[in-house]
């Protein structure tokens, strides 16, 4: 869904016009982003819940000529989805409410995934994959 589509849901569930759902959207927008500079978390229950992590100064590597590259540190946005929201996507198809679940299954090694610590290492037993931060916008 694009910003575009989520302004026309919003005109025609709220019975407005696309200007005032426009402004509506972004305002919500706006106040989640000067909510995050502050430092302060946005949980909205039944949703999730967004949040800034904080990314470390860190070596990396040009990936064209190996050359070593000093990664600054960074304030990254996050979201984590809330249980109920979860619960909603994993509904069957039938809308009975039920969640399908799924086997539980060992997830391969993290050399196995190609996943690293940034310095060609994998992760430490202390960096959990729920760790990493993936970018919001």
């Amino acid at each position: 869904m694009t910003k575009a589509e989520l302004v026309e849901d919003v005109a025609r569930a709220a019975e407005l016009t696309k200007k005032d759902a426009e402004r509506l959207v972004e305002i919500v927008f706006e106040s989640i982003i000067d909510t995050l500079n502050q430092g302060e978390k946005i949980e909205l229950r039944g949703f999730g819940s967004f949040r800034v992590r904080e990314r470390g100064a860190r070596r990396g590597r040009n990936p064209k000529t190996g050359d070593p590259v000093d990664i600054p540190a960074k304030r990254v946005p996050y979201f984590k989805p809330g249980k109920e929201l979860k619960e909603l996507i994993n509904e069957d198809e039938n809308g009975a409410g039920e969640a399908v679940e799924a086997r539980p299954t060992e997830p391969p090694e993290p050399e196995a995934r190609g996943e690293s610590n940034g310095e060609g290492a994998p992760f430490e037993s202390g960096e959990a994959e729920g760790e990493k931060t993936p970018p919001l916008m």
